[in-house]
C-alpha cells in the first residue's frame, strides 16, 4: 500500500546518540552525546526512557514549539511494552499512540504521523524512538556480562533517541509518499544476522514503492535502509537485482554501515541496529543535506526483525518488515 501526501513537511529533528555512535563519523551532527551508558540513571531502562525524552524536549526547544502546539506524540522502542516511548511520553501529557515495528518503527511513526496531518485530522505530530545496546542485548539475547561471543554477522544496537516533528506547514521539505511494508518471511532463523532476516523485506517495500509510483531507483538521490550491516547491504543489492532486475547500487548505503567507523570501531563488527539506529542518521546528517539542498529526493527505509526471544529458542522462522517514506525538497 503507497500513500502519496498533499500538505506534510517536516519541520526540524532532534538527535541524542550514545558513546558509542559519538566515536562515529556523524558525531558533528548530532544535537547531543552522552559518554555514559547508565546517563546518570540507575538502570539501563531509565536511561533510555532519559534518552527519549531529552529528544523530545530538544526537538520543542529548537523548533520553539509548547506542549500546546504539539497534537500527537507517535512512539515506539524495542522494550518490552514500549516502555521508554511510555515513560518518556507521559512527562509531556500529549495525546499517544504507541507503536512496534522493531526497527522499522521510526518509518511507521512518520507514516501514521503523515496520514494523520494529511487527512486533516492533526497540523502538528512528533514521532519518536529510541534503543539501548545494553537493554536490547539484555533482553533479546544475553546480558554482556556473560561475554558470549558473536559471529561478524551480528550488528550492534545503537544507543539514542530521536525526534521529528511534522506539520501541516510548508517548510520546504516535504513528505511526498510513503509504503507499508508487509511481513516478509525467507526461513531465517539466525538472530545474529539480522541482514540476512531483513533484506528481504527491505527489498519488498522498494520493489512495490517504486513500482506502485511508476519509478526508477535513479528517481532518488539516495535510498537508505534501517540497519541491514555490511552483510545485509550486499544481500539486498543482490537481491534486488536477480528478483526485480533492479539496480540500487549507484544510490544507496544503510544506516548501519554509516553510524560507525567499521574499520576503527570493531566492536560493533557488521554495523548499527536498533530502531534508532536509521533515526540517528536520517535526522540528522540526512536531514542536515535535504535543507542544505545537496539531495532534493530521499527514500528512507527502516527494516525491523519481528522476533522475540522465545520464538528463537523455539526455532521459529524470524519475520521481518520494512516501511518506506519519501521525503522531497520543493520550492
Amino acid at each position: 500500500m503507497t500513500f502519496k501526501y498533499n500538505c506534510v513537511f517536516v519541520e526540524d529533528a532532534a538527535t541524542i546518540a550514545g558513546p558509542y555512535e559519538a566515536k562515529g563519523p556523524l558525531k558533528k551532527y548530532f544535537d547531543q552525546t552522552f559518554d555514559n551508558l547508565y546517563h546518570g540513571e540507575k538502570s539501563w531502562e531509565t536511561a533510555e526512557a532519559k534518552i527519549l525524552e531529552e529528544s523530545i524536549r530538544t526537538l520543542l526547544k529548537k523548533t520553539k514549539k509548547t506542549k500546546d502546539d504539539i497534537d500527537v506524540i507517535i512512539s515506539g522502542d524495542l522494550m518490552n511494552q514500549i516502555t521508554s516511548s511510555c515513560y518518556s511520553s507521559e512527562k509531556f501529557n500529549f495525546p499517544f499512540l504507541g507503536i512496534y515495528s522493531a526497527c522499522a518503527t521510526s518509518v511507521e511513526g512518520i507514516i501514521l504521523g503523515s496520514s494523520l496531518i494529511d487527512g486533516g485530522k492533526v497540523s502538528n505530530a512528533i514521532a519518536s524512538t529510541s534503543s539501548h545496546n545494553m537493554s536490547s542485548e539484555k533482553q533479546f539475547r544475553n546480558p554482556t556480562e556473560y561475554g558470549a561471543p558473536k559471529p561478524k554477522t551480528a550488528t550492534f544496537t545503537a544507543t539514542g533517541g530521536a525526534s521529528i516533528l511534522l506539520t501541516n506547514e510548508n517548510t520546504g521539505i516535504k513528505v511526498e509518499s510513503s509504503t507499508i511494508g508487509r511481513i516478509v518471511d525467507y526461513e531465517q532463523n539466525d538472530p545474529f544476522n539480522m541482514g540476512a532476516v531483513m533484506a528481504p523485506a527491505a527489498a519488498d517495500t522498494i520493489y512495490r514503492h517504486l513500482t506502485n509510483l511508476n519509478r526508477t531507483p535513479d528517481y532518488y538521490d539516495l535510498i537508505l535502509t534501517g540497519d541491514l550491516g555490511t552483510y545485509g547491504k550486499k544481500i539486498l543489492i543482490d537481491f534486488m537485482k536477480t528478483e526485480y532486475g533492479l539496480d540500487i547500487s549507484k544510490n544507496y548505503n544503510d544506516c548501519g554501515v554509516m553510524l560507525y567507523d567499521l574499520e576503527k570501531q570493531k566492536e560493533v563488527q557488521a554495523g548499527g541496529s536498533g530502531p534508532v539506529c536509521s533515526a540517528l542518521v536520517n535526522y540528522s546528517v540526512i536531514l542536515n543535506l535535504l535543507k542544505k539542498k545537496k539531495v532534493k529526493k530521499v527514500l528512507l527505509v527502516a527494516t525491523g526483525a519481528l522476533f522475540s526471544p522465545t520464538f528463537v529458542y523455539q526455532h521459529e522462522n524470524i519475520l521481518s518488515i520494512a516501511h518506506a517514506v519519501s521525503l522531497e525538497v520543493i520550492k
